[in-house]
């Protein structure tokens, strides 16, 4: 009797965990049954090559920027520079571009469901609708004419990225053949916009900012001299210029760094670290399952000189392009602002479109109060300093950041900002790697880009 018993006890222990292994199971090819069909090697969905054999890739307005012949090959957009500029939203014959649709998104372009599988009677393949414009893809890479870079643009109310472009690309119809020993083609397979992170510099200064308005009472009545140089704990913080009496206003617009270096020590790196937090420049943000880079600061134990540095966008700081977009489009929305997507729907092959994305929303970057006073000031510096004629019919709010990175380069150009009209909610980002001027270069990129967006130039 006790065999038995014992026996019985083992067969329920058998098939407690057969039930639990077939959960596990269930529960993982529901979650990750798309990822493992679309693995390169299935020859269902990829030719010879190597190259996904099923679905569409088009941009917003339904321009097709890659297909799949007759043949079974893979086609691309008939304009080298439109395939260069969504290179790294769409991808490479090769796979080698993570974030491109072709790899990304390859479940969805498959048709893939739980129930069918990649297979439908329906025909083979799905189109996929980027919520990108080509159009302002390519006005964003001629602008960079060249350089190294990212460049984005989002509506910061409904979430879709409506311009990508990251640089060095190349044109997926003739691959460069020895990327590794040629310094142009430095970092090629990185979509910069989501994956990388540069030092921020100025473009920093509007987290110390919002930190100081909270935190500083009388910040709005005092008063600073520039003399081009400051003293800030064992060493000095200098500016390209003096810029003499400064007040709050003028010291954003000017970019002062030894008055948003005083600001930083005055906070403390304990304050100054959780509103970097808190703006999500440390964190990673999922646009439609693609993570992107998060930053580092670094700010605990440093000395009061480096802690000035850091308030002023240097010393170690480092900060991903996605994630400052983001907050820009917080700051115009009143402290959150939508999760950035690059899905706009997905058709079968009756054309019967997927399902309304939902608009995923991010915390409180920043507090409604403090946005709507940095965004005043922002548009200031517009006004002020990089000129409102350059960005006709546009309300815009923006910094410029010029990001020392040491060597003997020349530093990393940023611009970034946002629109407050109310037909073009946009949040923009522009960094020209070692561009100089942030104002003069990275502005000139998203003048160009933006009058393309609001103006139809």
């Amino acid at each position: 009797m006790k065999k038995i018993e014992k026996r019985a006890v083992l067969c329920l222990l058998l098939a407690a965990a057969l039930l639990l292994g077939s959960g596990v199971f269930v529960f993982r090819f529901f979650l990750n049954g798309g990822r493992w069909v679309s693995f390169a090697a299935n020859r269902h969905l990829y030719n010879s090559q190597g190259q996904l054999s099923v679905g569409r890739v088009l941009d917003r307005d339904g321009d097709a920027l890659s297909w799949v012949d007759e043949d079974g090959s893979r086609r691309w957009y008939d304009g080298a520079t439109v395939r260069k500029a969504t290179l790294h939203a769409v991808g490479d014959a090769q796979g080698r571009i993570g974030t491109g649709a072709l790899v990304a998104f390859a479940d969805r372009l498959s048709g893939y469901n739980p129930i069918t599988g990649a297979w439908s009677p329906l025909g083979e393949g799905n189109d996929l609708y980027l919520t990108l414009d080509a159009r302002y893809n390519y006005i964003a890479y001629n602008a960079l004419n060249g350089r190294k870079g990212a460049v984005g643009v989002y509506n910061y109310e409904t979430g879709e990225i409506l311009c990508m472009v990251s640089a060095p690309a190349f044109d997926p119809l003739d691959p460069p053949e020895d990327v590794e020993s040629d310094p142009a083609w430095e970092g090629v397979y990185l979509n910069r916009l989501l994956s990388g992170t540069f030092p921020p510099g100025s473009v920093y200064k509007t987290v110390t900012l919002a930190a100081a308005i909270e935190n500083i009472p009388d910040l709005f009545d005092r008063t600073w001299t520039c003399t081009g140089s400051t003293q800030v704990g064992d060493g000095a913080v200098t500016c390209p210029r003096a810029h003499g009496e400064l007040d709050i206003y003028s010291a954003l617009s000017s970019s002062c760094n030894g008055v948003f270096a005083l600001l930083a020590n005055e906070l403390g790196e304990d304050t100054l670290a959780r509103y970097t937090d808190k703006a999500g420049l440390t964190s990673t943000c999922s646009v439609n399952g693609l993570k992107t880079a998060a930053g580092s600061f670094g700010l605990e134990g440093l000395t009061a000189n480096q802690l000035g540095w850091a308030g002023v966008g240097q010393h170690n700081d480092m900060v991903n392009p996605c994630a400052l977009m983001v907050y820009m489009g917080a700051i115009a929305n009143g402290g959150k602002a939508a999760v950035p997507r690059l899905i706009l729907r997905t058709e079968n092959a009756l054309g019967l479109p997927s399902l309304p994305a939902l608009t995923g929303r991010t915390g409180t970057l920043i507090s409604s109060d403090t946005a709507g006073t940095l965004a005043d000031m922002m548009a200031r510096n517009v006004t002020e300093q990089y000129g409102a004629s350059r960005f006709p019919n546009m309300d815009i709010c923006a910094k410029s950041g010029t990001a020392e990175v040491g060597g003997g380069q020349s530093p990393h150009a940023w611009f970034a900002g946002f629109l407050r009209n109310d037909d073009a909610p946009y949040a923009f980002v522009v960094l020209v790697e070692n561009g100089g001027s942030g104002s003069d270069v990275a502005g000139s990129v998203a003048a160009q880009v933006l009058d393309a967006v609001v103006n139809g130039y």
